[in-house]
């Protein structure tokens, strides 16, 4: 039986007027390419379904057409709603800053990410993906991440960007804020942190650390 990994993105394209986000590429795109050496299937969805923008910044004249082809996958992603845990055996969140957005409170998500951790099935999410994980709680009602040991996005690294003035909120601050123990490495620098079946990496360079950890688990 080939594993089954579920792929959460998100639709938001905009940061403010003028400047355009959506999925950083190379993390969705290099781990849907070693899921596939693997023979898994991949399920893409995201909260309204439809076409999922990716962060015009992501791609450039150097990008590996490899990592271009992906975008065919994100041109009719399903709508999240319409999956539960059932049948997968992980989930896996890719950044970009769209997902600050529209991840957070996403109801639909929120149960899923609580049935696949108490189901013992995987967890993962790297750069702004774990933004996904914020809103997230178990059954008794603590955050999924409190005590837990994540990796994410740096407020360091969002100073870089300049963009922190105009986000949401700082993922770094507000994962601490819910009790985890947050763990980075220098910026820009490949790092992942594994509690158990949850799997965080702390930027893009941390995509295929990540995906490698989830292709550990599943086998």
């Amino acid at each position: 039986m080939a594993k089954k990994v579920l792929i959460v993105v998100t639709n938001h394209s905009e940061i403010h007027e003028g400047k355009s986000t959506g999925i950083w590429l190379s993390e969705f795109a290099e781990a849907y390419i070693e899921f596939t050496k693997k023979g898994y299937e991949l399920t893409i969805a995201s909260p309204l379904g439809g076409k999922a923008p990716v962060d015009p910044g992501s791609v450039d004249a150097n990008t590996p057409q490899e990592i271009l082809d992906t975008q065919k996958y994100l041109e009719n992603t399903a709508k999240l709603d319409e999956f539960s845990v059932e049948g997968f055996d992980a989930i896996f969140l890719p950044g970009g800053h769209g997902t600050m957005y529209d991840l957070p409170a996403n109801e639909a998500l929120q149960k899923l990410l609580r049935d696949f951790y108490e189901g013992g099935k995987i967890v993962a999410a790297v750069c702004h993906g774990p933004a996904g994980l914020v809103g997230a709680t178990l059954s008794n009602g603590e955050p999924l991440v409190a005590g837990k040991r994540v990796s994410a996005f740096t407020d360091r690294e969002e100073a870089q960007t300049t963009l922190d003035q105009y986000l949401p909120f700082l993922l770094e601050s507000k994962i601490r804020d819910l009790g985890a123990i947050y763990v980075a490495a220098p910026n820009w620098t490949s790092h992942y942190e594994v509690d158990g079946n949850l799997i965080t990496g702390q930027n893009p360079q941390s995509t295929l650390a990540v995906t490698k950890a989830v292709i550990e688990q599943l086998g």
